[in-house]
């Protein structure tokens, strides 16, 4: 039963991002802004259905943190789920991805639409120089830039080591950082096709301000304070 309620997920979800992806870009020489207008209706029609398909809600704590202003939003990563709920928590945003997402059919043609930081983890050095650069040039435009920096997705439980990407475009611009922790691995572990039902939590921190502090502390200060919410989540 669970199987076919998430290939139902899937149909319905890949039926409306199609549509979407082609008003985007039939819309390809307007704003950004337009087309994240746009394609960010496909993230809070997945929210939606996940609930009517397989019955998993979304509780977010600590949303009064989000800031007034551009940050770096610091997620750890689970789940397909979180680049989604991100969309339908925080305002507009653009992402650190690597550069295979952008070949997926149609979820990649929508992610180029976005302009995304995309990066080829095979070249450290000058990956780390290009999401700095990117990741300040898009806070500039007043948009939000989120970082999974333990760069690929985790099992449940777990948290992988942290990269310092995100703080360092933090770091350069002087915006802040938000950090965030969920559960999604719980419900929607990688690499799984088939779905639990449930409630998936999201809890977004206090505003880290950068000033003063060194990459290293800062990463340290985020993972730290991620790992505490796992405990307490998860306990």
């Amino acid at each position: 039963m669970l199987f076919l309620r998430s290939l139902l997920y899937f149909l319905g979800s890949t039926l409306v991002l199609s549509a979407l992806v082609a008003i985007a870009l039939a819309l390809f020489f307007t704003p950004v802004k337009v087309r994240y207008a746009i394609l960010s209706k496909w993230s809070l029609f997945c929210m939606w259905w996940l609930r009517v398909t397989l019955n998993i809600k979304l509780n977010v704590i600590g949303k009064k943190n989000i800031p007034s202003q551009a940050s770096v939003i610091i997620s750890n990563h689970q789940s397909t789920w979180e680049t989604l709920a991100l969309q339908a928590i925080f305002p507009h945003q653009t992402w650190v991805l690597k550069q295979e997402l952008q070949w997926i059919p149609i979820f990649g043609w929508g992610l180029s639409l976005l302009k995304p930081i995309i990066i080829d983890r095979g070249e450290k050095l000058k990956a780390l120089k290009k999401v700095i650069k990117q990741g300040a040039a898009r806070i500039a435009e007043g948009i939000f830039v989120v970082v999974f920096p333990e760069g690929t997705r985790q099992p449940y439980g777990q948290l992988g080591e942290y990269q310092k990407g995100g703080v360092s475009i933090a770091k350069k611009t002087g915006c802040d950082i938000s950090p965030v922790y969920h559960n999604a691995g719980k419900l929607w572990p990688k690499g799984s096709f088939v779905k639990q039902p449930g409630t998936i939590t999201v809890v977004i921190g206090k505003p880290i301000t950068v000033a003063g502090k060194s990459a290293a502390e800062l990463t340290k200060e985020v993972r730290d304070w991620t790992q505490d919410q796992s405990n307490r989540i998860n306990q």
